[in-house]
């Protein structure tokens, strides 16, 4: 029988949203001094009266923008060592490590960039399906290439990925509504299951 399993990654296998984490952890004044700016961002993205993708790229571009490739896959690195296993659900670990590796393939889907998720997807020994930062010459450049992975694009980017795959059984695991696309097209969708 043949398995896919769908994660999605913050808060579904971590206890913590990893994208405010590692842009502090990159650069901890600048990340308090554009916090602070993107504030009233913020509030509108929780009335729902701003994009969620816009609010997002400004963020991270604020901190991000204009570094190198290669200073911003280290740091991602020292991130992932210095929380790779505490801000993971030990529920979730055990599962992860208890999946028969042979006739499954996993999916880490994730709204978050794949500058800091790629690691945690590895370590996981799971294809990342994830937002795209766009490099050019080296150097980030605020933007991502395609649409932010969330809610439909998640789906869309599943799809995409699984094109000439068939499987038994599809398994997918979130826990907002971003993941409900994703959760409702699988044959099996938890919800808040590691919670």
């Amino acid at each position: 029988m043949k398995k896919l399993y769908c994660f999605d990654f913050d808060g579904t296998l971590t206890y913590k949203d990893t994208m405010f984490m590692y842009l502090k952890f990159y650069d901890p004044t600048k990340f308090r001094l554009q916090f602070l700016k993107h504030v009233p961002l913020f509030v509108l993205l929780k009335l729902k009266l701003a994009e969620t993708e816009k609010v997002k790229k400004s963020f991270i571009g604020s901190i991000l923008k204009g570094q190198t490739q290669e200073k911003i896959e280290k740091k991602a690195k020292q991130f992932f060592e210095e929380n790779y296993p505490k801000i993971v659900r030990e529920n979730a670990l055990d599962f992860i490590q208890n999946i028969d590796r042979e006739n499954t393939q996993s999916l880490l889907v994730t709204a978050s960039l794949d500058i800091w998720a790629k690691p945690f997807a590895e370590a996981f020994q799971m294809q990342l399906v994830s937002t795209k930062a766009e490099f050019q010459n080296g150097v980030f450049t605020g933007n991502f290439i395609g649409k932010n992975c969330n809610g439909k694009e998640k789906l869309e980017r599943i799809k995409a990925e699984i094109s000439d795959h068939k499987y038994d059984k599809i398994i997918a695991f979130g826990d907002t509504s971003g993941d409900k696309p994703m959760l409702k097209w699988a044959n099996e969708g938890h919800y808040q299951f590691f919670h």
